[in-house]
């Protein structure tokens, strides 16, 4: 029996979900100005998803690279989601 789907599943959520929290607390902390950030992460996990071999931990890598890509977008949308009152400003940050 292959469990390679299943496993690269379980894992994908949790990689997804460990970004929500990231851009959150990234956007509270850094502002937008984070973005930089999500796009070198998602450049070195998308290189990083070609170089290795096996299609597993590449399918994995890939996920990271494009949920980082995807977090540049969210990070945005948080943002204005804060602007709304939706979630709480840093007053520490100008």
């Amino acid at each position: 029996m292959n469990w390679n789907g299943i496993l690269i599943g379980v894992i994908s959520f949790l990689i997804i979900g460990c970004y929500h929290p990231l851009v959150i607390k990234g956007e509270y902390y850094f502002g937008v100005k984070i973005w930089w950030a999500f796009l070198a992460a998602g450049i070195i996990f998308g290189v990083w998803a070609c170089l290795v071999p096996g299609i597993f931990w590449s399918a994995i890598l890939g996920v990271a690279s494009f949920s980082s890509f995807w977090g540049i977008l969210e990070v945005f949308h948080q943002r204005e989601r804060v602007r709304k009152g939706w979630f709480p400003k840093n007053p520490n940050r100008k």
